[in-house]
């Protein structure tokens, strides 16, 4: 193996393919090691879904590090940063902000009220049924558009360290990384998958910590001269990586995309089904509290780090040769690994950056697996008469289906920016999830009808918008001419609106549908179930039984 891998001069080789493999394969091999060993205490759906609930905070808050910082934290960002500096910086800053909506409204009361889902908390005090089947689909489509984000880093991290610019061969590295997934998930359970998790987040904050260390001692430990260096290597219209605007504000529109990413990433946190079901895996509310607390802590220190990285790959590489580069924007973090440490850096970091993507994949599967086989097939289909290992082996079963549905989406969302396509996610989860979970813990009247207004108008008009977007189709770069869409061919136009992503309509409308919902119905909400959820989200009081309609 001596091919190299070819950056945007076809004349400078980057990285060796072997050593990339080697370290990557060497990390396999261990964290699969971990999951064959976590999954001989897999012996009942508490242990499949939720780790019999056997870990503490600190081990949950990193764990949760490790199902946030994703792709589009290290790869997507960084590479957001070092193309349009300021207006890059805001994905930070919306994830990490998010945190506290979590912390502050959800995450203890959550704990305190389901068992395994999102859907154990809304049908505690409505219809259980037709709840449970909504709530399992917008979980199944927040699954599929984050899993669209991480197969898409994978591809073009991979093309960047294999030198492979085929969208065929890149396919073929998209479908390994799902069998990889499938892997862990089918043997390893959560359990398995935590401690990968646990894992990846230690080498992520590490790694990233070393090149920002490393970035800022090359320019005497100094920020600004960083960010100078990024303004001067960018040439004409630098300065515009300082500011904001320089891909949000340039026009009415640009401003309107800016403002509806920043509701989405800011409330979408709250609502996105495999963050909250990680509140399960701890024995209290008050170990879930102290998850958040230690997750904060983890993810703000990391995104601290990205911009740093994303200036520094500004200044070191250059905006030329990312852009050039195989995989993209998203081959940033890479390619400045490269700059600062040769190819041994290159390796280690490539290596840390898809043990990220196959983690969070991981711990997204498993999510949506579980929601599957809890929500709609052990309490809708068999209304709730069904044996554990049964439910558990459906869980399998789906793991396997939503492997292959990830795999055949993450090729067609192949080059897109990985923080993007998370915040799409982002955006299903604010607008079919948030409103219903808010007005259900504390909304007295709330009611099933509202529930379902909210929930099924939030996901519907979120995904037809999406799809009538210019994410799908008809975005083109002005200057090449080439498709910036998921569909490349420049001749399929189908869009209709210009918002990009679609909160700024959607998550307004998932609360009014919510109000309007519940206060034309005829049915009657039940205080006293109200008031035992009530009591129960804020004191724990019972929140070990089974929740029972």
């Amino acid at each position: 193996m001596n091919a190299l891998v070819v950056a945007a001069d076809a004349t400078e080789k980057i990285g060796d393919p072997a050593l990339n493999i080697t370290i990557f394969g060497a990390f396999v091999l261990v964290t699969l090691v971990v999951v064959f060993r976590a999954s001989r205490n897999n012996k009942t759906a508490a242990d499949y879904y939720a780790a019999g609930r056997s870990f503490t905070g600190p081990q949950n808050g990193t764990a949760i590090a490790g199902d946030y910082l994703s792709a589009a934290s290290f790869l997507g960002i960084c590479g957001a940063i070092a193309l349009n500096g300021y207006d890059g910086f805001l994905y930070s800053i919306g994830f990490l902000v998010a945190w506290l909506v979590a912390l502050l409204l959800v995450a203890e009361l959550l704990r305190n009220t389901g068992r395994f889902t999102m859907a154990d908390v809304l049908s505690f005090r409505l219809k259980e049924r037709p709840v449970r089947m909504v709530a399992a689909l917008s979980t199944l489509a927040v699954v599929f558009f984050y899993l669209l984000a991480q197969m898409a880093g994978a591809g073009g991290l991979v093309a960047l360290l294999l030198g492979i610019e085929g969208t065929a061969a890149q396919g073929v590295v998209i479908a390994v990384v799902g069998a990889l997934m499938i892997l862990y998930v089918l043997v390893g359970g959560m359990k398995g998958t935590t401690w990968v998790q646990i894992i990846k987040a230690v080498l992520l904050i590490v790694g990233a910590g070393v090149m920002t260390l490393w970035v800022l001692a090359k320019y005497g430990f100094s920020l600004s001269d960083v960010i100078q260096g990024a303004v001067d290597t960018a040439g004409e219209g630098g300065e515009a990586l300082v500011g904001p605007g320089k891909q949000y504000g340039a026009t009415a529109m640009s401003q309107l995309n800016f403002l509806s990413l920043a509701l989405a990433l800011v409330l979408g946190t709250a609502g996105l089904p495999h963050v909250l079901m990680r509140f399960y895996t701890v024995p209290s509310a008050k170990e879930a509290r102290r998850s958040v607390v230690w997750a904060i802590w983890l993810i703000g220190i990391f995104y601290l780090f990205t911009l740093v990285l994303g200036y520094g790959a500004g200044a070191l590489v250059g905006p030329d040769k990312i852009k050039a580069a195989p995989g993209g924007q998203n081959s940033a973090a890479p390619l400045l690994a490269y700059e600062l440490g040769g190819t041994v850096l290159l390796a280690l970091i490539s290596a840390i950056a898809f043990a990220t993507i196959l983690a969070v994949v991981a711990g997204l599967t498993i999510t949506a697996a579980t929601s599957f086989a809890h929500d709609i097939y052990a309490s809708v289909i068999k209304k709730g008469q069904v044996r554990p290992d049964g439910e558990v082996r459906v869980a399998r079963i789906t793991v396997v289906a939503i492997g292959v549905l990830a795999i055949v989406g993450g090729i067609f969302a192949n080059g897109q920016n990985v923080a993007f396509l998370v915040a799409l996610a982002f955006a299903v989860a604010a607008s079919a999830n948030l409103p219903t979970i808010l007005c259900s813990l504390f909304w007295k009247r709330f009611n099933t009808s509202g529930a379902l207004w909210s929930m099924w108008g939030g996901l519907i008009s979120c995904l037809v918008l999406i799809t009538f977007s210019p994410v799908v189709s008809g975005k083109v770069d002005p200057k090449t001419g080439d498709s910036l869409s998921m569909i490349k061919d420049t001749g399929v136009d189908f869009h209709l609106i210009s918002l990009e992503n679609p909160g700024l309509i959607t998550i307004p409308l998932a609360f009014v549908l919510g109000i309007v919902g519940t206060l034309i119905s005829k049915e009657k909400s039940s205080p006293e179930r109200y008031a035992e959820m009530e009591v129960r989200s804020l004191t724990g009081a019972g929140s070990e039984k089974a929740v029972v309609h």
